[in-house]
């Protein structure tokens, strides 16, 4: 059973866990892309038309895994909405957590928790890039 606070009852991925993924995703950004802090919450928001490098993507497999994607999981992610160039973007690694929560919700959970927020989902633990 899905919890409402990641998903909506249609199954569509709340606001709230948007803005957590968000963050997330901001932390492995890198120049010319830089994101926003909300002064109260210290959530990162990213900028629009940003993507994760290369080196985004391994510092962000390592962090929340332990490891680097296989450099098959790194196609299967980049068949998910990509730049041209083969980059994730925000809207892709949406989709990463909207197929994960869908299927595995508590994995979605331990991912949140590593990167800082509760059963909440506030940030509780601000791990700065």
């Amino acid at each position: 059973m899905t919890s409402t606070i990641l998903l909506t009852e249609e199954g569509e991925m709340t606001e709230k866990l948007e803005q957590c993924l968000g963050h997330i995703f901001s932390k492995y950004l890198r120049p010319p892309f830089v994101p926003e802090r909300d002064d109260t919450t210290g959530i990162l928001k990213p900028p629009i038309n940003a993507y994760l490098t290369n080196e985004g993507l391994d510092r962000w497999a390592i962090e929340t895994n332990g490891e680097p994607f296989t450099a098959e999981t790194k196609e299967e992610l980049l068949m998910l909405d990509s730049t041209d160039s083969g980059e994730l973007t925000f809207k892709g690694f949406l989709q990463v957590y909207q197929l994960q929560t869908e299927t595995d919700e508590e994995e979605t959970w331990r991912d949140l928790r590593k990167h800082g927020f509760n059963r909440e989902l506030v940030l509780v633990i601000d791990a700065r890039p």
